[in-house]
């Protein structure tokens, strides 16, 4: 009897490895664990699926799209402020750590609750089907993405669960019972190599559905223009050590937009409308329409309203293009000082765009053009190709729609465009800036003569004078390197007498029309920001 009472308790310690407090953490662990290859599953077959309709229908792209198009002007100043350019990466990052939680969440949920657990999934995919066909130039078929991968999703989080589902009574207290492992392990394996196959599919149909864009850019060759820029003259540039060059590689042109998905249009294809409110004749161009045109080249300098004071996003380019004035003539437009019953021109790009400049501006003389080219090539890709506006004298928000492909005529009364809906003023001509380059903030530079150079802007007005002074002192007069255009940024230096000890620098400048800057430091929103730029520095 006692050895028939031995052999009873033989399982017990099998019975406590699969009940214990460590088997319940490593049952919860592989449940997460199968939430999140579910959700792995769900993004890489809706980037297949997002092949076969378009790369922003992808649910990350969707959703982002929809976070962007809800956010308010501070956390958006906030992003473009601490994160520049890697605004977008790190929304995108976000939203998939987020999804990661949520993912591992379901995925401890449906250990208990199979189905229920599995359909939760679906939410997740309505969310993104809806957040898809919702964004401007979206439809159902961006819907599908978001949906035919969250029902891989769920049957991947169906059969996963299942594996993980105890397969006899536990004692008081257990997990459920013991599960077989292996079968687990072979399943996720297998879903998450299937997964991975598919994305990697999705991402190469989806650099080859942009191969004929590619083609197309490369194959342009850009007319000489029947009105090129004159040289930029021998003293605009000063070529001090830490000054911004005079002109701004494409490499370097700051980036400020929505797009998470830089879209990449074959020019081949490319078609641009003017129509609306007062247009006598609706015009339909083609790239090569506008290639056979009279091209204009003119060095502009670009400035975004999220710009800070003594911020980065400001750069000056050699742009070539089509005179916007003489095509809007040429569809009857008239400006409301001749009559015309528009006084908004709202430019829509590819991705759902809308800006709105004002036809008065646009028309007055300046050189607002229908660019085509930058410093001496086709436009880049993350800068508009196959055709942007740039109009002198506005902020980009209000003049430099990217990835242009509608012209339509209306009022301000009528429509407001996409960052006037978000709090922003309709209009918005560029405000008289100026930023110190060197020193840099925290500099130890040596006792002496220190030149502290950078550069001041006006657009369409142009800078008269730049000051400096240290330490609240007077202010002293910066030495103007020569002015190309008044469209463009103007470099200065001022030799300073420095002497050791801390000391805080500041900026001014004066614009042809007799305006000086302001002290009042006021943020970007609603229509740019003002203040003097201060550099504090160390002299050593």
């Amino acid at each position: 009897m006692a050895g028939v009472s031995e052999d009873r308790k033989v399982p017990e310690p099998e019975a406590r490895q699969h009940d214990g407090p460590t088997a319940r953490l490593l049952h919860r662990g592989l449940g997460a664990l199968a939430g999140l290859i579910a959700g792995f599953s769900a993004l890489a077959v809706a980037e297949l699926a997002a092949a076969a309709v378009r790369p922003e229908a992808s649910p990350v792209t969707a959703v982002g799209g929809a976070f962007i198009d809800r956010t308010p002007p501070w956390l958006k100043d906030f992003a473009v402020r601490n994160f520049g350019t890697n605004d977008k990466l790190v929304l995108q990052l976000g939203i998939l750590i987020v999804l990661a939680l949520l993912a591992m969440v379901v995925g401890v949920f449906a250990l208990h609750h199979r189905r229920a657990g599995s359909a939760a999934v679906l939410v997740f995919g309505v969310i993104g089907a809806v957040a898809a066909a919702s964004r401007p130039g979206g439809g159902p078929t961006d819907a599908l993405p978001s949906l035919v991968g969250a029902l891989v999703a769920c049957g991947v989080l169906y059969l996963l669960a299942g594996r993980l589902t105890p397969r006899s009574s536990p004692a008081a207290g257990g997990t459920g019972g013991t599960f077989d492992r292996r079968r687990f392990v072979v399943a996720a394996t297998a879903a998450v190599a299937a997964s991975a196959g598919a994305g990697a599919l999705g991402v190469r149909l989806n650099a080859s559905g942009s191969a004929g864009a590619v083609a197309s850019r490369k194959d342009i060759v850009l007319p000489s223009p029947a009105s090129p820029a004159r040289p930029v003259p021998a003293g605009a540039d000063l070529r001090i050590r830490g000054l911004s060059s005079f002109t701004t590689p494409n490499k370097d042109f700051y980036r400020v937009d929505t797009a998470l998905v830089v879209p990449r249009i074959d020019a081949t294809g490319w078609r641009l409308r003017i129509h609306g409110k007062g247009v006598a004749r609706p015009l339909t161009v083609t790239f090569d329409d506008l290639l056979r045109r009279e091209l204009i080249e003119r060095d502009i300098t670009l400035t975004c309203v999220s710009n800070e004071v003594g911020g980065p996003y400001v750069g000056n380019a050699r742009w070539i293009g089509v005179r916007l004035a003489d095509l809007l003539r040429e569809a009857g437009v008239r400006p409301p000082s001749k009559g015309g019953p528009a006084d908004q021109l709202v430019a829509r790009s590819v991705d759902g765009m809308t800006i709105g400049s004002p036809v008065e501006t646009v028309m007055d003389g300046r050189d607002a053009l229908l660019a085509v080219g930058m410093n001496g090539e086709p436009l880049p890709f993350d800068h508009g190709f196959p055709v942007r506006m740039v109009v002198p004298g506005l902020y980009g928000y209000v003049s430099a729609c990217k990835w242009l492909q509608d012209l339509e005529l209306t009022t301000f009364a009528d429509y407001d465009a996409y960052w006037v809906k978000r709090s922003w003023s309709q209009e918005a001509p560029i405000k008289t800036e100026s930023r110190i380059d060197t020193p840099r903030p925290f500099a130890s530079p040596k006792p002496g003569t220190v030149p502290v150079a950078g550069v001041a802007w006006a657009q369409h007005r142009g800078i008269a004078r730049v000051e400096v002074r240290v330490d609240g002192g007077a202010w002293h007069p910066a030495r103007l390197a020569a002015e190309d255009t008044r469209d463009t940024w103007r470099q200065w230096v001022w030799e300073w007498p420095a002497t050791t000890g801390n000391h805080t620098l500041e900026v001014r400048a004066t614009d042809k029309d007799g305006y000086t800057q302001t002290s009042q430091r006021v943020g970007t929103v609603p229509n740019g920001a003002t203040g003097w730029h201060s550099v504090v520095v160390s002299v050593t």
